[in-house]
């Protein structure tokens, strides 16, 4: 006879089993959609009656989920997606897939995790796969969610099985997705990390094992203090080299020519997404927790959040010296409004900060996005939801007395923008090509 663990793998291997994924964001839809096209019949699950009602619509609210991805699936009852968290029953493995930010002193939010964890251990039952994906501290699993989950009697590694595996989605990366992305798994026991691992070879090129839950939920957070740390470091750079008279952009490219040694980082107007800006704050907060203080890191997360504060004094300076014009009552214009380029996903965007900041200076302040048409609701800025992307034309342009460039989109015309604005701000270089006009163009 075979154990519960046997019948798991069995029904894994053979594509039987039912998967279910909750948080249908960013990483949860197309999370579901890469194990409905292995074959396997998918259960999404959300609060949010609207993302529900658009799904059995065959409709996608993320860019680059098109809706004949979700078509196939809806139609024949392979993609199931509902606010009914008793279907939970019906799955074989779960993936958690729900926001883990910060609350306003920046320290961890579970409240997501915790509220799925207490949903979920209503309706769990013996011989299920629970894996936590959203970004955390190291301890959140084995700590938060294993004893809520074990509430419903049911053990870990004896009736149920837990996991912890981070996500890695890169919203508007084309060259890598979940199927070529490797798969970092950390079980609670050797059992649950395995059974992760042959799901997750399913639809994906690579697991990579490790020995604990807390190296997973560790693995993640390296990877984007990694990244915090070198934009810090770059931002700073880009400030110094201001000073002395030398474009940090011209620096970056001549230095990736050395082939070993430099990877290039790219200063902005600040840091944007899920990952980069909140990470940090979870590993400093569980450092606390050790004695440890975690001052680079520290450092680096200071840097970033200064650098709206930083771009909107080199707007003030700009308009004094070209224009001879104050900030305060002026009329800015935010080109792009997305954390980053070619993307819908306005998460923690540092353009919202900038917006919020001129504004309490007394800016008349628009944006234009073509991939944005409409804030959307955000947690840190509640003033700005609904407003709205003003049309590209060459008079909505140049009424303004300055442009910010926030987001590089490919597609803007930027052509139009430096020939009708009377003054533009780079903070992404965007505008490097238009050597005649640099005259009214500063970076930033």
């Amino acid at each position: 006879m075979q154990s519960d663990a046997d019948l798991l793998k069995t029904r894994f291997t053979n594509l039987s089993a039912k998967i279910g994924v909750i948080g249908l964001g960013y990483v949860g839809l197309p999370l579901l959609l890469a194990f409905h096209s292995r074959g396997f019949c998918t259960y999404g699950f959300d609060i949010d009656e609207n993302k529900i009602s658009r799904l059995n619509n065959s409709e996608s609210y993320i860019k680059h989920i098109q809706n004949h991805n979700l078509k196939p699936g809806i139609s024949d009852g392979t993609i199931i997606p509902t606010t009914d968290f008793s279907k939970i029953r019906d799955v074989d493995a779960l993936m958690i897939c729900v926001p883990t930010p910060l609350d306003v002193e920046k320290n961890p939010d579970l409240s997501y995790v915790i509220s799925t964890a207490n949903e979920i251990k209503n309706h769990l039952r013996s011989n299920q796969l629970i894996i936590l994906e959203s970004t955390t501290y190291p301890g959140t699993t084995r700590e938060i969610l294993k004893p809520i989950l074990e509430e419903s009697g049911l053990k870990s590694g004896i009736d149920i099985y837990i996991a912890f595996s981070p996500e890695r989605e890169d919203p508007g990366n084309t060259e890598f997705t979940t199927k070529n992305i490797p798969k970092v798994v950390g079980g609670d026991g050797i059992v649950a990390r395995d059974l992760t691992c042959i799901l997750y070879n399913k639809i994906c090129a690579k697991t990579v094992p490790v020995s604990s839950l807390e190296v997973a939920e560790g693995v993640k957070l390296t990877e984007n203090i990694f990244r915090s740390v070198n934009i810090a470091m770059i931002n700073e750079l880009k400030i110094i080299y201001d000073k002395m008279g030398i474009d940090v952009w011209e620096v970056i490219e001549a230095a990736k020519s050395k082939p070993f040694g430099y990877m290039p980082f790219y200063p902005g107007p600040g840091l944007g997404g899920h990952c980069i800006p909140i990470d940090p704050f979870y590993l400093s907060f569980r450092a606390q927790q050790y004695g440890q203080d975690t001052k680079f890191i520290k450092l680096a997360g200071e840097l970033n959040t200064n650098m709206p504060h930083y771009v909107v004094d080199i707007l003030k300076k700009a308009m004094d010296e070209k224009l001879s014009l104050v900030l305060t009552n002026s009329k800015v214009l935010l080109v792009g409004i997305a954390y980053k380029k070619n993307i819908d996903d306005t998460r923690e965007s540092p353009g919202f900060v900038i917006m919020d900041l001129l504004e309490s200076l007394g800016v008349r302040v628009d944006y234009y996005d073509p991939l944005i048409p409409e804030i959307p609701i955000t947690r840190g800025h509640p003033a700005l939801v609904g407003r709205k992307s003003i049309k590209w034309s060459k008079k909505n342009i140049s009424q303004y007395d300055a442009a910010l460039i926030c987001t590089d989109h490919d597609i803007i015309d930027y052509e139009k923008l430096v020939n009708y604005s009377k003054l533009i701000v780079d903070t992404r270089n965007a505008t490097a090509s238009f050597k005649d006009s640099q005259f009214k163009i500063v970076k930033a």
